[in-house]
């Protein structure tokens, strides 16, 4: 069984970081491109950041400079670290898997408020 469990999220001010974190079990994780998607009230969900399994990585511009996303092998870890974030940034930030298959995490949210 496919499981993809992040964690980190939570209620940060505006130009603070956050690093959120995603664990998969269940899939040969070097072999797929890990993601970041992120889903605010009434839009719908965007990719914020993926790596592919040599770790070339790819960003929108909305978060070009400030997001990194990384992965760890050997932990089935894949990691995104946000600075700067802005209340834009507010969302339910999802982790995904895919080349294999395509499978998600159940979501963690990310509040940038004063």
């Amino acid at each position: 069984q496919v499981q993809l469990v992040e964690s980190g999220g939570g209620l940060v001010q505006p130009g603070e970081s956050l690093r959120l974190s995603c664990a998969a079990s269940g899939i040969i994780f070097s072999r797929h491109v890990m993601g970041w998607y992120r889903q605010a009230p009434g839009k719908q969900r965007e990719l914020v950041a993926s790596i592919d399994s040599r770790s070339y990585t790819n960003y929108p511009d909305s978060v070009k400079g400030r997001f990194t996303i990384s992965r760890d092998n050997a932990k089935n870890t894949v990691y995104l670290q946000m600075n700067s974030l802005n209340p834009e940034d507010t969302a339910v930030y999802y982790c995904y898997a895919g080349g294999y298959g395509n499978y998600w995490g159940q979501g963690t949210q990310v509040t940038v408020s004063s």
